[in-house]
């Protein structure tokens, strides 16, 4: 089993609207053995793997996959499912796969969905070891591999807070590209896009966000607004410290002014000895040490997004009780630690406590008279770590009165997005009634405690996040013309994108004669790719975007967004892509061609050749509208079409016509238009005869589609200036 090639395809393809691994797969010898034949292969691959029971397969039930193997099937399509399932175990879930045969004997296209290239690949890699070890009766280490794999979607894929916001997102329709390899993710398309960053946005003030890094500054803007919050001052030493503690009243709060996570934060201090040790810890911590008024009750997360409440939670003290056996470090272990809610990973809400690595929690012990190693007497309770855990849901418990406080603060900061930290005895109540206080304004508050707390409702904070940005039915789309075809596309990409420009939006065009921004080119390079596309989407100018995909593109790479208002197939000549990727038929090259019309939204329209019977065929596929063009008034098809009460742009009496069943408006003779003939001199030799006026209707086509004026589309095709390299 080798790999002759593997394809990442990175948006929509001939397979899938998601982006994909194309494995090209020679199983050499292999395609006369099925696994039927393979003696205790079926044992070995389901004792490694028992889960591939939960496949369905093409049967359409559980076991269907398994069944398959029993009978028979061969090494591409059980490498197919083992891939998922690799990708499955490891967190990142896939779902979506295919094993065709091609015209060479022996060599099969795999595909799997991708959520992340780098960990499709080796797990993909890491199937094909695997099955060839079932088959060879040799050993195989899944764990190793497992291992691996979920180190790399850990430390690759989205975290996530982030993740939650994506889905969101993609529930409105709201496309998104990740930035970086990090958590920096565009939502939507050029000028309407949005930027998020875990759970801060474009929106989010760097000022907001340094005052609320200042916890001192924080509590004087908030205590000038009459929001209650904890009396106290910055110390400068152990014996200030213990000074502002005398002053404020015991029990007091030592914490760090700039630190977060409950990193350094020592409550309820009772003595200067416990006073000047936590000053210790805060110190170490942050720049600066604040000692303030222990509000008693229990920590509190709300999280504002836009001024409302999202979410809230509620903290809890952690304990261990002895057995007079084992020590304290050993009782962390074996009752704290083996919460399933606790582990390292960000998928987590709550952390592991390493005695070691938490100068607090062992400050904690020593407080009560023992260290991390004593033996604690049986039923002896020791309090381990008293903020920092917050995983309560307490959302439809909190008090109007008291979600308006915290929004208030949020906005007193200056933050869209913030997480209210707050102390109260029944967060049920006013705080004013009980002594509750603020005590804390974070930016970029963590989600994970909503999305997946200990107890209680999860809270779809993505959705909260996503709604703040786009009002209600937005989907931050930008128009986005796409065009394919074997002839013509890059001419009726470069007359649309003039039409555009002249209508007043700024265009971008990604073509095979370079990448432009309204008439300026910045690419001389083939632009027809992926890379061109995404070029043009993450720019904040363009409003509007119009991007050629040839057959090379689609197959080799994706389309470079996800859906497209308008999307346009002028021919189809099948022998021009025979061999290309093991093309081989009619068949195979449309259905390369219709991911051009698949992608169409449901609210955009399809523009398709009438008088190509191909492309004829893909009006039924699209989801949207479809306007028709011919050269031909009279040509059946588009007689069907206006009747049908379809729209249609034609050639009545040499002029350009746009046609419905109720009327038919004039535009300009192709006599007129000086650069048809400048285009047919420059035509290629291989080049169809009327190609030309074929990319002029279906630029008109596309243009109406877009809501473009009569009067506006006569002037641009009458202005409209060719280049000799637009002729192909």
């Amino acid at each position: 089993m080798k790999f002759i090639k593997i394809l990442p395809l990175r948006g929509p393809n001939l397979w899938t609207y998601r982006p994909v691994l194309e494995a090209w797969l020679d199983i050499g010898a292999l395609e006369d053995s099925p696994s039927n034949t393979l003696p205790g292969f079926y044992e070995r691959l389901t004792a490694w793997l028992p889960s591939l029971v939960e496949h369905r397969c093409g049967i359409g039930e559980r076991g269907g996959f398994l069944q398959r193997v029993r009978e028979g099937t061969w090494p591409g399509h059980i490498l197919e499912h083992v891939t998922l399932e690799l990708q499955t175990l490891a967190g990142m879930q896939g779902g979506f796969g295919k094993a065709r045969s091609t015209c060479v004997r022996g060599v099969y296209k795999v595909v799997v969905r991708s959520r992340n290239e780098q960990v499709s690949r080796v797990a993909m890699h890491a199937a094909r070891d695997l099955v060839v070890a079932a088959i060879e009766d040799k050993p195989f280490d899944l764990p190793a591999t497992l291992s691996q794999l979920r180190e790399m979607v850990d430390s690759l894929c989205l975290g996530p807070s982030t993740a939650c916001i994506v889905d969101a997102a993609t529930e409105r329709n709201i496309p998104s590209i990740r930035l970086t390899d990090g958590n920096l993710v565009q939502l939507g398309y050029g000028a309407n896009q949005h930027r998020i960053w875990t759970a801060e946005t474009d929106q989010t003030s760097a000022i907001a966000e340094g005052i609320s890094s200042d916890k001192d500054l924080t509590k004087q803007l908030l205590q000038s607004c009459g929001v209650p919050v904890p009396e106290g001052r910055i110390v400068d030493d152990a014996a200030d410290a213990w000074d502002a503690a005398e002053d404020i009243g015991l029990p007091v709060v030592v914490k760090p002014s700039d630190g977060n996570h409950g990193r350094g934060v020592s409550t309820e201090l009772m003595t200067r000895e416990e006073v000047e040790a936590a000053f210790a810890l805060a110190d170490a911590e942050g720049s600066e040490v604040i000692v303030e008024r222990f509000v008693r009750g229990n920590e509190h997360r709300l999280l504002i997004v836009g001024g409302k409440l999202a979410a809230a939670a509620k903290g809890e003290s952690v304990s261990v009780v002895g057995d007079g056996v084992a020590s304290v470090r050993q009782l962390i272990d074996v009752q704290i630690n083996t919460d399933a809610r606790r582990g390292e990973a960000e998928e987590f809400p709550l952390d592991l406590i390493l005695v070691d690595q938490n100068a607090s929690v062992v400050f904690e012990i020593n407080r009560q008279g023992f260290t991390p190693d004593s033996i604690l007497p049986q039923g002896k309770q020791v309090i381990i770590q008293r903020n920092g855990n917050v995983a309560l849901d307490v959302t439809d418990l909190v008090h109007p009165e008291v979600a308006a406080m915290a929004a208030l603060a949020a906005r007193i900061v200056g933050l869209d997005i913030a997480g209210i930290d707050m102390v109260a005895e029944d967060i049920s109540q006013p705080l004013d009634q009980q002594r509750g206080a603020i005590v804390e304004v974070n930016a970029g508050p963590g989600l994970l405690m909503h999305l997946k707390p200990a107890e209680g409702e999860a809270r779809p904070v993505g959705k909260a996040i996503v709604d703040s940005l786009f009002v209600e039915g937005a989907m931050g789309r930008i128009p986005v013309v796409g065009i394919t075809g074997s002839h013509g596309a890059s001419l009726t990409a470069q007359i649309i994108a003039s039409l555009v420009h002249l209508n007043g939006k700024h265009v971008g065009l990604a073509c095979r004669d370079g990448l432009y921004l309204d008439k300026r080119q910045v690419d001389k390079r083939d632009c027809a790719t992926w890379a061109a596309a995404q070029k043009l989407l993450i720019n904040r100018m363009v409003e509007a975007a119009v991007i050629e995909n040839s057959l090379s593109t689609i197959l080799a790479e994706g389309l470079g967004y996800d859906r497209c208002q308008v999307g346009v197939v002028t021919n189809i000549e099948p022998e021009k892509h025979y061999g290309e990727h093991y093309l081989e038929t009619p068949e195979q090259v449309c259905n390369v061609v219709r991911t051009q019309v698949d992608v169409v939204l449901s609210s955009g329209v399809a523009v398709l050749n009438a008088e190509d019977l191909l492309v004829l065929e893909m009006a039924e596929l699209c989801d949207g509208e479809v306007i028709l063009f011919a050269q031909d008034p009279t040509s059946p098809a588009i007689e069907a079409h206006l009747q049908a009460g379809g729209r249609a742009v034609l050639i009545n009496d040499g002029c350009i016509a746009l046609a419905s069943a109720s009327q038919q408006t004039l535009l300009t003779k192709l006599a007129a238009l000086p650069f048809l003939q400048v285009a047919q001199e420059n035509a290629v030799k291989d080049t169809p005869k009327n190609t030309q006026v074929i990319s002029l209707l279906a630029a008109v086509g596309a243009a109406w589609a877009l809501g473009i004026s009569a009067e506006i589309i006569s002037a641009g095709i009458e202005t409209f200036e060719v280049k000799p390299t637009e002729a192909n």
